[in-house]
């Protein structure tokens, strides 16, 4: 009888997604159980995967190509965090999808810090992830430009960077995020329902007043004197990018 080493199985499930068109998905886990559960729920909705276990095999993996990176923090003694600051130090953007069982708001806002674009808490749902994985493929399948500017506003998405008439503009990283939607957008009224479902990847219409909070921070670090308007309200509609401010 034949049989098959723990590391045997990410080889075999990469080999299966050989034949699958496109990036595949990076799922790096080395919980082997976790891994081959959350390996067949997204095969089953058609994403190419791919299996890495450890912080320097998915650097490897990563680096030949992924369409969005799904990272467990805990990898044999090691943060899987060390992966996307690493890939962000290179220029590298593609979209990641922290999961982990630690769930601090601390340990949310160091994922996100890290360079990660999401974070789900352990346990979830399958259909969760699946639908989050999916948020982040349809925002990278946006990223064809590498720069974009509305007005005197600059974004560079390779450095992660965003300028005013040539002056830095010190962003967080779902600020970031908004800024791109915005600015992608210029001139466009953007909906509340928009702005959760593709920035913050609610799949419900949730009572909260994040994007409200959070269009304000992003409006100080634009403005911090008050003389221009950015983004602008439309009233009981939503926003738009002032392209003319």
């Amino acid at each position: 009888m034949s049989t098959s080493s723990f590391e045997d199985g990410p080889r075999q499930a990469n080999r299966w997604t050989d034949a699958l068109a496109g990036p595949p998905i990076l799922v790096v886990e080395d919980e082997r159980d976790l891994a081959e559960e959350i390996r067949l729920e997204l095969q089953a909705s058609g994403h190419p995967v791919r299996l890495s276990e450890t912080v320097d095999e998915a650097l490897g993996a990563a680096r030949s190509g992924a369409a969005v990176l799904v990272i467990d923090r805990m990898l044999h003694g090691e943060d899987g965090l060390a992966i996307i600051e690493a890939l962000r130090a290179e220029g590298n953007v593609t979209p990641a999808l922290v999961i982990s069982a630690l769930s601090s708001v601390d340990e949310r806002i160091n994922g996100l810090k890290a360079g990660g674009d999401d974070y789900l808490v352990k346990p979830f749902d399958m259909r969760e992830l699946t639908a989050r994985v999916e948020a982040l493929l349809r925002r990278g399948g946006d990223t064809r430009q590498t720069r974009l500017q509305v007005g005197a506003l600059e974004m560079d998405l390779v450095e992660r960077t965003a300028r005013w008439d040539g002056k830095l503009i010190d962003l967080l990283p779902r600020e970031f995020t908004l800024l791109e939607y915005f600015m992608r957008r210029p001139g466009q009224i953007v909906t509340r329902a928009m702005l959760l479902e593709d920035v913050w990847n609610f799949k419900f219409m949730a009572q909260t007043n994040v994007v409200d909070v959070q269009i304000g921070n992003l409006r100080r670090k634009l403005d911090p004197n008050g003389g221009r308007r950015f983004i602008v309200n439309i009233r009981a509609v939503g926003f738009k990018l002032n392209a003319d401010a």
